[in-house]
């Protein structure tokens, strides 16, 4: 039974991660109508600090050494910090939400890349393959969009976003792996805290509008991302290789910008939907080598 259990938890956790992981993008668009990026952040890593000390304070988790605490909070300030501030950013300077997700979602070729090298793993030429598949995919979603202005300072802060998601899943997957993910995401939680709180001080004016809509945004946000999609993400990364975890990311692209058309009515032509068909078999590809 508990062989069957995990079985079907490995099958399920990486569709419900993309899910939630997608809906990120999409709770940042209405939470930016009414606080600027590094508020609204600081406010959102707060709330999750203290949902994490219950939750720490009721399981009593073996504590980090002092190497571990300092490795802990660097992953946290890579994860967390310039990745959502880096999306935040891109989505006040007027990047739709479906495409927000677009040049993070070229973490799988920046990850193997990086992977092959610093943690020893053998990434295959159908691997290689499968990365090269997903590249163009993200290219064909990304064709014919501006890139210059306002929009280019998005842009710039989306590269931001991949380089650190991409160097925080390999540092978590190389120094934080043995530490109890409750005692280690408060950590991480606490040092981007003081993070988003710094830099709203010296860049922001603070003001916040507390709508309904930015309450429940905020509140998605902060539960079913910062704790349910980061301990989702933290369980793929100790149970699989750091390639086939980022590959995963190929499919968020896809998955916000439906998404997207649904609620804010973002359009995809049909060289955008081929792009989304090409990313999905790209995860397919990359994935096979761990699937048997």
């Amino acid at each position: 039974m508990n062989h069957n259990q995990d079985h079907l938890a490995a099958r399920a956790a990486p569709v419900l991660f993309v899910l939630l992981w997608s809906t990120g993008f999409i709770g940042t668009k209405y939470v930016i109508n009414s606080a600027d990026p590094l508020t609204y952040l600081a406010i959102r890593m707060a709330l999750v600090v203290g949902l994490m000390a219950i939750i720490a304070g009721v399981a009593r988790p073996k504590w980090p050494d002092r190497a571990g605490t300092a490795h802990s909070a660097v992953a946290g300030i890579l994860v967390h910090g310039f990745y959502l501030g880096g999306t935040a950013i891109a989505i006040a300077h007027s990047i739709p939400a479906g495409l927000s997700a677009l040049i993070p979602g070229l973490q799988p070729i920046l990850t193997s890349t990086i992977a092959n090298r610093w943690l020893g793993e053998k990434v295959t030429p159908v691997q290689w393959a499968g990365l090269v598949l997903g590249l163009g995919g993200v290219a064909l979603i990304l064709h014919n969009r501006p890139m210059s202005g306002e929009a280019g300072l998005g842009w710039i802060a989306s590269v931001v976003s991949l380089i650190s998601i991409t160097l925080g899943t390999l540092y978590q997957r190389r120094y934080c792996n043995h530490i109890d993910w409750r005692a280690g995401n408060l950590v991480q939680y606490v040092a981007v805290t003081i993070f988003f709180t710094v830099g709203a001080f010296l860049f922001e004016d603070r003001v916040v509008h507390w709508t309904r809509e930015f309450v429940l945004a905020l509140a998605w946000l902060a539960v079913a991302l910062s704790i349910g999609s980061i301990g989702l993400l933290y369980w793929l990364i100790r149970h699989a290789a750091a390639t086939s975890v980022a590959s995963l990311f190929y499919l968020v692209p896809a998955v916000t910008a439906v998404m997207a058309y649904l609620l804010f009515g973002e359009k995809l032509d049909a060289l955008a939907i081929a792009g989304m068909a090409m990313c999905a078999a790209a995860v397919f590809v990359v994935n096979r080598r761990f699937a048997a």
